[in-house]
């Protein structure tokens, strides 16, 4: 999907911005919040800070090493998803989103933790700019975290599937484990080729949130923010 005319190039910030402030609306006080991962996630644990919710939330579930630090510095307490009987809301971003809220996640490398706390809230709001807005999942290509001694035979399997497999030699998720990206792929049936590659051996999970999608998806534009 184009951008809307209103949508400049070089808007994707300050429209990451938007769809960050957006999502504080659907905080309350006391509340444990299920923060993700990435660019937009970033805008929201700054404005956590300057906005005064870390001093307001009682505690929050993070799905990465990286979050979890950013959240620590301005403190709010993390804690282990274990602990928390409850979780009302789970705020992340996506590399790419259609308007069923299906998405691809990942980029960050950090997938499957998101996927689990998605899993386990009870609302999922999904914050993203314009430019990550699609018809079609696929041209942004599609993380999967894999075993490290399964990678080359996992690779093969995804090849099966008409993806061209690529390892991301430098990153190690923060499970200890690897990351294949798939490239061209057209992903017409997301809950099918989810399911799909979960089931192949070795796969600890793909970033297709598309079995458990977002419930909201804020899509922050030059001109505010479009709610799905």
């Amino acid at each position: 999907m184009s951008p809307s005319p209103e949508d400049k190039p070089d808007s994707a910030q300050a429209s990451k911005q938007r769809a960050a402030r957006a999502a504080l609306g659907f905080l309350h006080d006391g509340m444990i919040l299920g923060v993700g991962t990435g660019s937009t996630v970033n805008a929201l644990i700054e404005l956590l800070a300057t906005e005064g919710w870390a001093a307001r939330l009682r505690g929050a579930v993070s799905s990465s090493d990286a979050s979890t630090a950013r959240l620590r510095a301005i403190g709010v307490p993390v804690l282990d998803l274990n602990e928390v009987t409850d979780l009302a809301l789970y705020i992340d971003g996506a590399d790419e989103a259609t308007r069923a809220r299906m998405l691809i996640k990942g980029g960050g490398a950090a997938l499957t933790r998101e996927k689990i706390v998605a899993a386990v809230a009870a609302r999922f709001v999904c914050i993203v700019d314009h430019t990550k807005l699609v018809d079609t999942l696929g041209h942004f290509p599609l993380p999967v975290e894999v075993i490290p001694m399964a990678r080359s035979y996992v690779a093969r399997q995804l090849t099966q599937l008409g993806g061209q497999p690529r390892w991301r030699a430098d990153v190690t998720t923060d499970n200890g484990n690897a990351i294949l990206d798939v490239h061209g792929l057209s992903i017409g049936d997301p809950i099918a080729m989810e399911a799909s590659i979960n089931q192949i051996t070795g796969v600890v999970t793909v970033g297709l949130f598309a079995a458990r999608p977002a419930d909201l998806l804020l899509v922050g534009r030059t001109g505010g923010v479009e709610r799905i």
